[in-house]
């Protein structure tokens, strides 16, 4: 390791950090290009993947850090970023596998995943991810494979954020990371999310403080991740385990 390197982009991160100014246009470009849908314009070896280009950075950061044996994923989509943990876990090598979770997986994504190059990486579980049966099956499939990284980004109420944390946190061990997204919900202005039922104070970043704040908490915040992304949809929701 290049410590030199490493000590200049410690302070890179610091003096980003401290930079009021620039947090807050970081900010305000997340409010405003939420608003044209700007995350949606991207794919990962040919899926969609509904994600801004620093947090995908992280997550492959993430994944090559940890050397999990399981991903999981609660929230599908259109699949692209199941083909990303899977592209870094083939990378890898080993059986590791990507587990993804989703109430309302559509036929022609599902067709898409199954039909994809990286498609024995990855298995699907229909339902809530909350449910205590599909729980149930994310454990089954998971089986011995450790160490275990988990990414929440289905619905993004407190409650069902919460109860996510709840569910899947158990899997994670010291040393790997529980990232909720989303938390950038507390930024938009009242209004910004007429016709869903999260917004300001309930949403995962409600549920991420809920959650840190509660007694013997095996985790914390990864400030590194929020020093240096600046435009991140997860900000305050990279959690690394340390006990």
């Amino acid at each position: 390791m290049d410590h030199d390197f490493e000590n200049e982009r410690c302070e890179n991160r610091r003096l980003l950090r401290d930079d009021a100014g620039l947090k807050e246009l970081g900010d305000n470009f997340l409010v405003q290009s939420g608003v044209a849908r700007y995350s949606y314009n991207f794919d990962w070896l040919g899926l969609p993947i509904i994600q801004y280009p620093a947090d995908i950075v992280a997550i492959q950061e993430l994944i090559w850090r940890v050397g999990p044996g399981a991903v999981v994923e609660t929230g599908i989509a259109r699949g692209g970023s199941l083909a990303l943990s899977a592209s870094i876990l083939e990378l890898l090598g080993g059986d590791g596998i990507i587990v993804g979770i989703d109430i309302d997986l559509r036929e022609s994504n599902r067709s898409a995943i199954e039909a994809h190059r990286l498609a024995h990486r990855i298995r699907l579980v229909d339902g809530s991810s909350i449910d205590p049966s599909v729980v149930g099956r994310v454990h089954e499939l998971i089986g011995a494979r450790r160490p275990v990284l988990v990414f929440l980004d289905s619905m993004h109420t407190h409650d069902h954020v919460l109860a996510e944390l709840d569910a899947y946190a158990p899997l994670v061990e010291p040393g790997s990371y529980l990232v909720v997204f989303d938390t950038s919900v507390e930024l938009a202005p009242e209004g910004y999310f007429p016709d869903r039922p999260w917004g300001k104070g309930n949403s995962p970043l409600s549920a991420v403080k809920e959650f840190l704040a509660r007694p013997g908490c095996r985790f914390e915040v990864d400030e590194e991740y929020d020093s240096k992304l600046l435009i991140s949809v997860a900000g305050g929701g990279y959690l690394r385990c340390v006990r």
